[in-house]
């Protein structure tokens, strides 16, 4: 009643051609593992290849910004759980960054502009954030004076102890962060350079404070 065209034994691959389709594919995914996903991924590299491509930088520029936002992660979590969510309190330690407002208003939903500059050694990490309330908007720019640094653009507030925007590395980003929600909002960067790294950010929107956390 219905024709059906069946495969001779002889059409279908034997157990020998599977097994070394099998094997193929195993080297060709091994192969890739090794020479793209490991440099790519985790900045690991045994056979330089990575490096060539760029791969290796890359993964251990990720590597890099996954163990700083877990650590910041965990500060601010340890600062939330030890801070009544009540009244909170951030304390600002002593630092290099100047912040300079262009007008002394600080009310609510009013537009002020700020420069702010500080120095990084080697390694040093430093955190900026802006106070705004959910909605609001602020322009920004920032730049390094000595090549890419480590980036990450990032929220956090009572409850909530990181709300990402973007991370990565660079010497210069610029544009319009707006307010997940009412709490605090800005950048940590952290210098890889090698050499000390002056950062100037720019700021203009609608906050009611620049504060240096870290």
């Amino acid at each position: 009643m219905y024709n059906a065209n069946r495969p001779s034994k002889a059409d279908l691959p034997s157990t020998g051609q599977l097994l070394k389709s099998t094997g193929v594919a195993a080297l060709v995914a091994s192969a890739l593992l090794v020479t793209v996903v490991l440099p790519a991924e985790y900045g690991v590299d045994p056979t330089r290849i990575g490096s060539v491509f760029g791969l290796t930088e890359m993964g251990r520029i990720k590597r890099q910004l996954a163990e700083e936002a877990a650590a910041d992660a965990a500060a601010d979590a340890a600062a939330v759980k030890a801070t009544p969510a009540a009244t909170p309190s951030v304390t600002t330690p002593p630092t290099t960054a100047a912040a300079t407002p262009a007008s002394p208003a600080a009310t609510p939903g009013a537009a002020r502009t700020d420069e702010t500059v500080l120095t990084l050694q080697p390694d040093q990490g430093a955190e900026i954030k802006l106070v705004m309330e959910e909605g609001a908007t602020a322009r920004f720019t920032w730049i390094s004076s000595g090549g890419k640094i480590n980036f990450d653009t990032h929220a956090d507030r009572p409850g909530v102890s990181y709300h990402g925007y973007g991370k990565g590395s660079s010497q210069r980003e610029e544009g319009v962060l707006t307010a997940a929600f009412t709490g605090s909002h800005g950048w940590f960067w952290r210098n890889r350079t090698g050499e000390p790294v002056t950062i100037t950010l720019k700021t203009e929107g609608a906050y009611t404070e620049v504060k240096r956390v870290v």
